[in-house]
């Protein structure tokens, strides 16, 4: 695989080039938060690290979710598959007028604390209804936490959602049924904590031809994913024409074991990772002939 250090465009990722690189020891864990009856803790822990990826995700999204339904069911709203989808915030941003910022903002404000979690959703109920955007697209959610997951279709952000775990068990009859209507895959955090059996469970259930888009943190290697796809019929690219910032680091020691993951994996931290946050790399898999007629370099010119 080029590295990104050494090329201005997208690669196609390789199965032959697979390696084994660690990618969770050393990072700070946050368990606690992605299981609670809401998301307050989670936007009041990651406010201060600056967490960002579903800020960059959303936008890219939509461009995808454009191009891969363009000829497929143009009559009927598009349907994503969001995997570690946790309470529902990438189909905020997606359908929403929001920003990652106002959710910070919303979920830590004075209003907020007072409330209790009922009463925080049916608020929370009102205030998407509010900002509903007029495109809408169908969000199914995927995810182990099942608050979480409780807490996302509760307010309305998903429009099904399954509380989970396909690293250990097979997909239920209800997620197989609704997979097979999802053109998109997306994952904005979680790709580090899975292993191909979950893509692979997802992806035989796909009636049509689907397009999987991931946030990749840079600290690992997606070349198991990705040779699992390949399997499927979808050629992966990469993104190499830049990373995103994901968070700041929690302390010195996930720095240093960031910045040793990366040069590991062969790629560059200086000016990433160095500079103190944790970056991401955005992979895309299609069909090679959606790949050949929709350039990701295009897709992603505008975003």
């Amino acid at each position: 695989m080029t590295n990104a250090r050494n090329s201005g465009t997208t690669s196609e990722v390789s199965a032959s080039q697979a390696r084994a690189v660690p990618i969770t020891t050393g990072m700070t864990q946050f368990d606690d938060i992605y299981d609670q009856p809401d998301p307050r803790a989670y936007f009041r822990v990651l406010g201060p690290l600056e967490y960002q990826t579903p800020h960059h995700a959303q936008g890219i999204f939509r461009r995808v979710l454009a191009a891969c339904d363009l000829e497929a069911h143009p009559a009927e709203p598009a349907t994503m598959l969001d995997i570690c989808c946790s309470y529902g915030i990438n189909a905020a941003l997606l359908n929403h007028r929001v920003t990652l910022d106002d959710l910070y903002a919303h979920y830590t404000s004075p209003q907020a604390t007072a409330l209790t979690t009922a009463e925080l959703i049916e608020w929370d109920r009102a205030y998407y209804a509010a900002r509903r955007r007029p495109d809408p697209v169908r969000v199914i959610g995927l995810d182990a936490a099942a608050n979480a997951i409780s807490y996302a279709c509760a307010v309305g952000l998903l429009e099904e959602g399954f509380a989970e775990n396909l690293e250990t068990a097979t997909a239920s009859a209800a997620l197989r049924r609704a997979a097979k209507r999802a053109r998109l895959i997306t994952i904005t955090g979680g790709t580090s904590f899975l292993s191909p059996r979950t893509f692979q469970r997802l992806l035989t259930c796909a009636h049509d031809p689907v397009w999987v888009a991931a946030f990749v943190l840079r600290t690992g290697s997606y070349q198991s994913i990705a040779a699992c796809l390949a399997s499927h019929g979808l050629v992966t690219e990469r993104d190499a024409t830049r990373t995103f910032p994901q968070r700041r680091f929690a302390g010195a020691d996930e720095q240093q074991y960031a910045i040793d993951a990366v040069t590991a994996a062969g790629e560059e931290p200086h000016g990433k990772e160095t500079h103190g946050c944790f970056h991401t790399t955005l992979y895309l898999s299609r069909p090679r002939e959606d790949a050949e007629a929709f350039l990701l370099a295009d897709l992603m010119r505008s975003c």
